[in-house]
């Protein structure tokens, strides 16, 4: 199954386990701002630093919330899959 990114699960790995909310924004091909209202809004799976502004992901959850969303697969991969 394609990685957010539309590449193998393989590709996904070249980004660290725990991502800084710019690496996130770039895994989920998303604007930096973006990404942020959705984690005010609660949307996205994050974790903050207690008492901090800091917000980290975990790149595994992202990758798991992108699967669970709703809507048609147009990846690559997913069209490879109907022509058989």
């Amino acid at each position: 199954m394609p990685t957010p990114d539309g590449d193998s699960p393989a590709a996904a790995s070249r980004y660290p386990e725990i991502l800084t909310t710019a690496l996130a924004a770039e895994l989920l091909h998303v604007h930096v701002e973006y990404l942020r209202r959705m984690v005010r809004e609660g949307r996205i799976p994050a974790h903050r630093f207690p008492g901090g502004r800091e917000i980290r992901f975990h790149r595994d959850e992202l990758i798991a919330w992108v699967r669970a969303q709703p809507g048609e697969d147009r990846s690559p991969s997913a069209a490879d899959k109907a022509q058989s």
